[in-house]
């Protein structure tokens, strides 16, 4: 059997990296986008960036999506609909989260629980 070296291109880790973001795997998902930097593959707009933002966003890891959002500017690749639509979107939930998690501290502590009578 003859062996064949394949390198990896936009194609392998933009596969990589949507694969990561449907299943919601956010971590591996940045780690692909991470190792596609060092070996001098040039993420994308849609392919990369986006899946990537949008992994944080199902995540609830809306600091690494404004971050995504952040490293594209500086890397000049242009955000596009998609991509601030999933920063946005990754924001959203990481507020509702915020909301829930204070509403859970009120209730713990008795206000929530004298308001209700």
């Amino acid at each position: 059997m003859c062996e064949a070296t394949v390198e990896p291109n936009i194609f392998s880790y933009s596969a990589g990296i949507s694969a990561c973001e449907k299943g919601e795997q956010w971590q591996p998902a940045l780690a692909l986008l991470s190792e596609m930097r060092e070996a001098k593959v040039s993420p994308d707009v849609i392919y990369t960036y986006s899946a990537g933002i949008s992994a944080c966003e199902k995540g609830k890891k809306w600091q690494l999506a404004l971050g995504l959002l952040s490293e594209m500017c500086e890397a000049t690749v242009e955000p596009n609909i998609f991509s601030y639509s999933a920063g946005i979107s990754a924001c959203e939930k990481g507020r509702a989260m915020a909301a829930g998690a204070g509403a859970a501290a009120r209730d713990a502590g008795g206000e929530g629980v004298a308001q209700r009578h």
